[in-house]
């Protein structure tokens, strides 16, 4: 049996416990008998996380949920193929219902001509929609379904206890997810969201991209203000040719350090 690594009591996320990168950030929420997955990534690395989760010895008919924080093909990808595996219900917000049953490449980011991105997007059925305020049970564990649109319309967040599972609503660096306009992205909704995450007593953040983090009231006032610039420039979207923070996180998942304090 490999060694399980938690990085909060009930809370494996996926990169951590490799020890390196595979891809978004996966997190398997669990108790002594139930499990259900938080995120897929791409489909590529689909067996290498079931293999992951076999070896911790978690009983694979076990897993209850496969939860889609939003449809974006580095989320979602793999959902189908998981689903196959797993044969555990896709829970997702009812507006990623019609791009990941359709396969929408353009949507789902899978389709950038401009930046030669032609990626493959398997369509998969959704089970279940799950809408701000309802309530997802994994086991003896209540996840709290927040809404929190702006990267995409479908954004999801799931509060359990001081932890908010923040999907790509913003990352250590003060990163938010990519904008643009082809998925859902809006830029007041963005600022709602991100002031109701700096509203929350949540002590934790847990993001779709790098590094877990201490929820940092400055760091989110100065992500809110930056966005309310947006509201009158065109500067933003993805063009970054660079991420020093996921860097950042490739080092700290090789040297297997958990979230500083």
């Amino acid at each position: 049996m490999l060694e399980r690594r938690p990085i909060f009591p009930g809370v494996i996320e996926m990169n951590h416990q490799a020890g390196w990168r595979m891809g978004c950030n996966v997190y398997l929420v669990y108790d002594d008998r139930n499990w259900g997955l938080i995120d897929i990534g791409y489909e590529e690395s689909v067996d290498e996380i079931v293999e992951l989760i076999r070896q911790m010895d978690f009983p694979l008919s076990q897993c209850r949920a496969l939860i889609a924080t939003h449809a974006d093909v580095d989320h979602i990808q793999g959902l189908a193929k998981a689903k196959t595996i797993l044969k555990a219900p896709v829970l997702a917000h009812p507006l990623a219902v019609e791009p990941l049953e359709q396969g929408d490449r353009i949507k789902t980011f899978a389709e950038i001509a401009a930046q030669d991105v032609h990626l493959p997007m398997p369509p998969v059925k959704i089970d279940s929609t799950i809408r701000d305020g309802d309530v997802v049970e994994i086991g003896s564990h209540t996840l709290e379904v927040w809404h929190t649109p702006g990267h995409t319309d479908s954004q999801l967040g799931f509060r359990m206890g001081n932890l908010l599972f923040s999907g790509d609503n913003i990352y250590r660096d003060g990163s938010v997810g990519a904008i643009d306009a082809h998925h859902g992205s809006n830029i007041p909704d963005f600022i709602t969201s991100l002031e109701r995450i700096a509203a929350s007593n949540a002590e934790w953040l847990l993001p779709s991209h790098g590094p877990i983090f201490r929820k940092d009231d400055d760091l989110l006032a100065a992500t809110i203000k930056r966005l309310q610039g947006y509201l009158t420039l065109a500067d933003f979207g993805t063009c970054a040719p660079r991420w020093p923070l996921i860097e950042e996180w490739d080092r700290e998942l090789a040297e297997g350090r958990l979230p500083a304090g």
